[in-house]
């Protein structure tokens, strides 16, 4: 794949493409369960144990989105009570290399965002304080 420049990728129909791509996989949802299904295929029932804090609902509408984008399978074993695994498609699988380097970038620059958001927070609130303060 050929790395292109940042114009060139914005440009009107490719910036369309481009963004639509990165709302689907940039959301924080998305990145955990393409991870956890790195390890093969899962039912829906495992992969929400394996993802902290989703619902039922957002796991739902989470793998439809990757089944409709076609980064993800859904394979439906006619047996009682019925089995359904979700599995990364040769595009989803694709998308594994980016998904766990991000991850890998957060968990390393953890402390530094957080030491940054604070530093921030507070600027603001100190200059949310000194607008508060009457002019002499």
């Amino acid at each position: 794949m050929e790395i292109r420049d940042m114009e060139e990728m914005c440009e009107a129909q490719q910036g369309t493409i481009v963004r639509e791509a990165l709302e689907r996989v940039g959301d924080k949802w998305t990145l955990l369960v393409v991870g956890m299904l790195e390890s093969g295929p899962q039912r829906f029932t495992a992969l929400r144990q394996r993802v902290p804090g989703i619902s039922q609902r957002m796991l739902t509408r989470t793998v439809r989105h990757l089944e409709r984008d076609g980064l993800v399978s859904r394979t439906v074993y006619s047996e009682i009570p019925p089995r359904v695994e979700y599995e990364l498609t040769e595009v989803g699988r694709e998308l594994l290399p980016p998904v766990l380097a991000m991850a890998d970038w957060a968990l390393a620059n953890s402390q530094k965002i957080e030491e940054n958001r604070r530093a921030y927070d507070q600027s603001v609130a100190q200059q949310e304080a000194a607008k508060l303060q009457p002019q002499q």
